[in-house]
């Protein structure tokens, strides 16, 4: 086999390993949904507002920017101290004052 060869085999193999591999990740999202206000401090699933990376960088108890993965149907029904209803968000919100 010549160079170009074997690269475009590890190229492919490489390629449906990562589909694959996210295709269970995928799958999984669909009984959960993004709930805003719910998270602790460092322990959100992601989005944290700007100057934030991912995961687990949200700086205090239940930001309304920062989200955690609930089970589909129960964010509306999760307690959130700073939303302005008193329950998780599907979207991210301004937090009331405490």
């Amino acid at each position: 086999m010549n160079k170009a060869m074997i690269s475009a085999s590890l190229v492919t193999a490489l390629s449906t390993a990562l589909v694959m591999a996210a295709a269970p990740a995928e799958a999984g999202m669909k009984d959960k949904e993004k709930c805003y206000g719910v998270a602790l401090k460092g322990k959100n699933d992601c989005k944290a507002g700007a100057g934030t990376s991912c995961a687990g960088t949200s700086v205090r108890d239940h930001q309304g920017n920062a989200w955690s993965l609930v089970p589909k149907g129960t964010c509306e029904q999760t307690v959130s101290q700073t939303s302005p209803t008193g329950f998780g968000q599907l979207k991210e919100f301004e937090e009331k004052n405490s």
